[in-house]
């Protein structure tokens, strides 16, 4: 121990003119580890973690001058990960209520929904779906300083079939609406993968199934052939971007899975074979089993169809019941809201529900923490606090794995080591 304080006391020494804080609390929760500890002090040099202690060992050497950041009763946490969002869509415009405006309001509306997610402790997101490439250019205004949010993971546009979930499907013919990312073939596939890299995207996201929020299509239907879908994914893992698959139904998620796909979105008609086969391959599921109860209060009022309003009645509770079986089978879940369906600042409320339809409180923490950051491919630097990873801190009054709704109230946001809320 004196051997690594004497190292780290010589590493901060040469880095004295670094901006460095020094966060504690009462409490932290160790996701890697998976329990909380006591008196954390987190050292954060120029926006990453240099040390990490906890109950009682020897506080970190930090170079004088370095900033405090106190937080007595509190308990801190990794900042949050949603791997399952649309900062462009408002959920209080649904149905054709948003032909009524200009289509540059939906990036100016992404830009602020990007800010309430940061103020509600999630640092980092995955966009997966954005007309006009609306999420590339929020992360490119964020990651220069123009505006205040989390880091965006983008998709661009959404792959999707002719007629399919992620086409245009709300006009008649003459009006001549498609989607610019239309995929009808392997090659098409492989095409659009590189167009929306070109344009700036991080990850790819393809719909396999028809779903709630389009007009003729169905959760259930496969929408995608396995060959296209394995193309998708092949390419894109070429070119090192991860895949995810929105996939409603039983058939397009296993197509999906044996295709190759990174994590599955929605995965609300899963069946046993499609849950053995995640299980087996090391497939993520995103599973928003929140949203339905915002859809069918608010829904109606802001819009929203009635076919729609029905699709989203009849899959809700068989989604929630095959999340509970998906836990209960060992696969790899991780928390994605579909933020956007409902409001960015509510993406909180989903733990709860998580903890109710079958993972412990810590569970559904590692989900949008450790468990994401793996799904990512960045655990060397997200999901955690610990050496390395970014200074992305969040805290709660109280201990959030004794009462995971304490997630909804978060009092301090820290990105990179930068204080976003709270404690100034």
């Amino acid at each position: 121990m004196r051997c690594l304080l004497l190292a780290f006391s010589l590493l901060m020494s040469t880095a004295a003119q670094a901006e460095t804080v020094v966060v504690t609390a009462d409490r932290m929760v160790d996701v890697l580890a998976g329990k909380v500890v006591s008196k954390p002090v987190v050292v954060v040099t120029d926006g990453r973690i240099v040390a990490v202690s906890s109950g009682g060992q020897p506080a970190p050497v930090a170079p004088e001058g370095a900033r405090r950041v106190d937080l007595p009763g509190m308990t801190i946490l990794p900042g949050l990960i949603d791997m399952h969002v649309h900062l462009s869509s408002v959920p209080e415009i649904g149905g054709y209520n948003y032909l009524q405006y200009s289509d540059s309001v939906w990036t100016v509306a992404a830009a602020e929904n990007a800010k309430k997610m940061l103020a509600a402790g999630f640092t980092t997101i995955r966009n997966v779906g954005a007309d006009f490439y609306a999420d590339i250019g929020v992360r490119d205004a964020v990651d220069i300083g123009i505006i205040h949010g989390p880091r965006v993971i983008g998709a661009g546009y959404a792959l999707g079939a002719t007629g399919g979930h992620c086409d245009s499907t709300f006009f008649p013919p003459s009006m001549d609406q498609k989607s610019p990312a239309l995929v009808d073939s392997v090659e098409q596939g492989r095409q659009r993968v590189r167009e929306q890299r070109k344009a700036g995207a991080q990850v790819i996201k393809v719909c396999a199934t028809g779903g709630v929020f389009s007009r003729n299509t169905e959760p259930g239907q496969q929408q995608m052939t396995e060959a296209e879908l394995r193309a998708i994914a092949e390419e894109a893992h070429m070119w090192g971007l991860k895949v995810a698959a929105h996939a409603h139904g039983a058939a397009g998620i296993k197509a999906a899975i044996r295709g190759g796909i990174d994590t599955i979105e929605h995965a609300s008609l899963i069946d046993d074979e499609g849950i053995k086969l995640a299980r087996e391959r090391g497939t993520y599921l995103s599973m928003d089993i929140y949203n339905s109860e915002y859809t069918q209060a608010e829904g109606a009022k802001n819009g929203v169809l009635e076919d729609n309003l029905r699709k989203d009645r009849e899959i809700a509770q068989v989604q929630r019941d095959n999340f509970r079986k998906a836990v209960q089978a060992g696969v790899k879940m991780v928390y994605g809201t579909d933020a956007g369906v409902y409001p960015h600042d509510q993406v909180a409320r989903q733990f709860a529900w998580m903890v109710r339809y079958g993972q412990t409180p810590m569970q559904a923490i590692q989900s949008a923490t450790s468990v994401a950051a793996e799904a990512l491919g960045r655990t060397a630097d997200l999901g955690a606090i610990a050496p390395g990873r970014y200074g992305d801190i969040v805290a709660v009054a109280g201990d959030p794995t004794s009462d995971v709704r304490l997630l909804e109230k978060v009092a301090f946001v820290m990105k990179g080591g930068k204080v976003e809320k709270g404690v100034k």
